[in-house]
């Protein structure tokens, strides 16, 4: 179980190596991660799992939104459920942040981390900067807002973005080398049981379909016309499935009711259960999402993807769609002539080589230890 590897790395080596590695280097510390969205999970298992290596205890709450929990489960996480999403109302947006803190402070009480970690979980960083631990936000889009009191005290960005204009200062911005979803590709093993279980044939043109996110700040209404000229397409073949990744229940709903068209006879289909996404992908031909976790999920893995977001396009996704990694979708008539809908070849095996965006955050993260903690060094 990924539970009993995250808690048990740090015994891989002799006690008394492990003890002198953390007093001649970086004192262990209790680490406390937040996993605030679904593509939090598999990002954090391979950092929790090496700073276990590296003689750190990690402990996890997760927040009951999108498939974060049932993911987490299905990965075999030890975790606090703490608190849920509210929904697409700025007032409540901000409400729910803030009593989300709260909600986290028994939790605090009972674990006292001293370094809170997240991907962007505002409610943990509230609470951090509250209690006066040091914040830790590793993120990959620079135009996310925030809150004044929700800015970290530290940050950790892709190499492709400046260091300028975040939430603090550059000097306390560092960087690692390559994109996030670089952190948990070599893990990734492919299994096509998920073929049958979708109830999909092998040779089937797989179409694997995130809607953009409708309830987010930065949504933009020319992501759904983008969305809806693409399922026309799709319709209209029939050869091809579609595989619809909606963002939570009330947007399947929505879908279902506004475009039933989409799925008769089985030509769309959703799953009834959170799916490991890397495995879908690989065993799709294409991609089209209208968020940035799983365009750059498929770039990782070599995988044909469009991205129809219309928000502001971060430095990540630029610089994918410069190495042609990427192909971004800006408007209908290149949702008829760009995307591409045919076959792939699937025979391949996934590049399970080591890449240097874990070590470079995980390294990160002991010199930020070092710089908060130096009494315990001496």
């Amino acid at each position: 179980m990924i539970e009993n590897q995250i808690c048990c790395a740090a015994k891989t080596a002799p006690a008394w190596a492990r003890r002198s590695v953390a007093l001649a280097t970086t004192p262990a510390v209790k680490v406390w991660i937040d996993l605030d969205n679904t593509p939090h999970v598999p990002f954090f298992i391979p950092i929790a799992r090496e700073l276990g290596r590296r003689g750190h205890q990690v402990v996890l709450s997760a927040r009951d939104a999108f498939q974060v929990c049932e993911l987490a489960d299905q990965k075999g996480l030890r975790y606090s459920k703490v608190g849920h999403h509210y929904g697409k109302n700025s007032f409540m947006k901000v409400a729910g942040l803030f009593w989300r803190s709260a909600q986290l402070l028994p939790f605090f009480r009972r674990e006292r981390p001293q370094l809170a970690l997240s991907h962007g979980a505002r409610s943990q960083i509230v609470l951090g900067n509250l209690l006066r631990i040091p914040t830790v936000l590793v993120i990959d889009y620079e135009h996310a807002r925030t809150l004044p009191l929700a800015g970290p005290r530290w940050e950790i960005i892709p190499d492709s973005m400046s260091a300028e204009g975040f939430h603090c200062a550059a000097g306390r911005v560092r960087k690692y080398r390559g994109i996030k979803e670089d952190v948990y590709a070599p893990d990734f093993k492919p299994d096509p049981s998920l073929l049958k279980e979708l109830g999909l044939r092998v040779n089937d043109l797989v179409v694997t379909v995130r809607p953009p996110a409708s309830e987010a700040h930065y949504h933009n209404a020319e992501a759904d016309e983008l969305l809806n000229e693409l399922m026309a397409r799709v319709c209209d073949r029939p050869d091809v499935r579609a595989v619809l990744l909606p963002r939570n229940r009330n947007q399947e709903k929505q879908l279902r009711a506004e475009h039933p068209e989409w799925f008769v006879e089985g030509k769309t289909l959703v799953p009834a259960r959170a799916v490991d996404g890397m495995n879908l992908l690989w065993f799709s031909d294409l991609v089209v999402s209208g968020g940035g976790t799983m365009n750059r999920e498929a770039a990782a893995l070599g995988v044909p993807v469009y991205s129809i977001f219309r928000g502001k396009t971060g430095a990540v996704d630029r610089k994918l769609e410069q190495e042609g990694r990427l192909t971004m979708i800006r408007s209908v008539e290149e949702v008829k002539s760009k995307i591409v809908i045919q076959p792939r070849d699937k025979s391949s095996s996934p590049d399970n080589h080591p890449r240097q965006a874990l070590s470079d955050i995980v390294d990160h993260l002991e010199e930020i230890i070092r710089t908060e903690y130096p009494a315990r060094l001496s």
